[in-house]
């Protein structure tokens, strides 16, 4: 990965990692995972054009959700904990977007090495 393409990822995996925690702080469970699921949809389209990819929406999804899914599978105490935490006012709020973009950065970054791999061949 050239310092270029390190630093446009670095972009867009820490603004997408912000939009997840924006979504994780309505005390709903369940509503975090899907907020999480588009903006990683979106953040893997932007990130395969970083690599001279082109992606279609479902393409960049089933990604996006393979890579959620074994960021859950390493840390599955940090999401169940993530959505116990919504069931307790404040406290919710505060653990809840903390925690998801925390994982939001792994899957990010899995992502983007990914998508380098497949598109420097």
């Amino acid at each position: 990965m050239t310092d270029a393409q390190n630093k446009k990822c670095h972009a867009i995996i820490h603004s997408c990692a912000i939009a997840c925690g924006a979504g994780n702080v309505a005390p709903v469970p369940g509503l975090g995972v899907a907020a999480d699921i588009v903006a990683l949809t979106t953040m893997t389209t932007s990130l395969a054009a970083v690599f001279g990819g082109d992606l279609t929406v479902e393409a960049a999804k089933g990604i996006a959700i393979g890579a959620l899914k074994k960021q859950v599978l390493k840390q599955p105490i940090k999401v169940i904990g993530k959505e116990l935490s919504k069931f307790i006012p404040g406290l919710g709020q505060v653990v809840a977007p903390t925690i998801s973009i925390a994982l939001i950065e792994a899957a990010g970054w899995a992502i983007a090495k990914q998508l380098e791999r497949e598109y420097s061949n």
